[in-house]
């Protein structure tokens, strides 16, 4: 039998750190998304202010060092809507996060971002190349075949590559699932609570039905548990009559929830699809109440399982005696 080792790194799959470039870049746009000082404007947004802290790479080095990570990968904030921008627009800012990402400081990661007009695929091997663990995609982009279609150079890349994907929230204002928090009079918290969730939840559905039989080797993992969706397995069985076999090759971040999400979660889909993910600085880490083996599951092996093809990954294990 194999066992782990125990040095696996601890690691963070989802953080948010704004690179002074890509603050820059921001400030420097006429239109939305921009920001004037640390207020960012969003198409249909309200203003949105910043807390400069929460982007200092300095401070949030140590914070991730103190919270215990050996790897934080952060990611471009898919509601921000730069990767559907026009693609020259889109595409000084993604050259400004992915040169700010690349210098963050130990112990951070990053995923790389594609624009979603004129899809470049040569751009995102690029990349890849220079060190990106993958790609991150909003899950506005992933909701149907017209948009596997869109993606499906980008995602073919990442097989080839045997790198995983990202599926993150995107924008809120105009598009997406119905009941739409980017506009009307909802509370401030609704698009984190209800437009994300769904939007999460309808990208779950749609990688079953359209993502999986197009990218059979591709890893992906959804961020904020999918939005729960695998927790209306049983309702697929009552209303589709179909019971599907858990995909190992699919993974969940446990950003946002705690221990009784994560439980019911475990108990449809089992320990090994769940990885740690926090959402800095937009949320805290939780404090799982589960035992070390499970902890060491979601906060290390998973997570290489999840960024490492399987023979890479074989090779962080090593044999003991049955």
């Amino acid at each position: 039998m194999n066992r782990l080792r125990e040095e696996l790194p601890v690691v963070d799959v989802h953080q948010h750190v704004w690179p002074e470039a890509l603050i820059e870049a921001l400030r420097d746009r006429s239109t939305p998304p921009r920001m004037r000082g640390w207020t960012l404007e969003l198409a249909g947004e309200p203003d949105y202010e910043i807390d400069p802290r929460a982007h200092d790479v300095d401070a949030r080095a140590a914070q991730a060092r103190h919270d215990g990570l050996d790897l934080a990968l952060v990611s471009l904030s898919s509601p921000l809507g730069i990767e559907s921008l026009p693609a020259e627009e889109a595409g000084e800012l993604l050259d400004a996060y992915h040169g700010g990402a690349l210098a963050l400081p130990e112990p951070f990661g990053a995923w790389a971002a594609a624009r979603l007009t004129e899809v470049d695929p040569g751009a995102l091997s690029r990349e890849l190349e220079r060190g990106f663990v993958g790609l991150q995609l909003p899950a506005t982009s992933l909701l149907d075949g017209a948009g596997y279609e869109n993606a499906r150079p980008l995602l073919e890349v990442l097989e080839e590559a045997g790198l995983a994907l990202l599926v993150h929230p995107g924008p809120t204002g105009g598009g997406g699932p119905p009941a739409d928090g980017g506009a009307g009079d909802q509370p401030p918290w609704w698009p984190a609570i209800v437009t994300y969730a769904q939007q999460m939840h309808a990208a779950w559905f749609a990688f079953r039905v359209h993502g999986r039989p197009r990218h059979p080797r591709l890893r992906v993992c959804f961020a904020m548990l999918a939005g729960l969706a695998p927790l209306h397995s049983e309702r697929v069985v009552a209303r589709a009559g179909d019971r599907s076999v858990v995909d190992q090759d699919v993974f969940l971040d446990v950003s946002s929830y705690g221990t009784r999400a994560v439980d019911a979660t475990v108990r449809v889909l089992g320990i090994d699809a769940l990885v740690n993910g926090s959402d800095r600085p937009y949320a805290n880490p939780v404090s799982l109440d589960l035992g070390p083996a499970a902890l060491h599951a979601i906060r290390s092996a998973n997570a290489m399982r999840l960024l490492y093809p399987k023979e890479v990954f074989d090779d962080l294990a090593i044999a003991s005696p049955a």
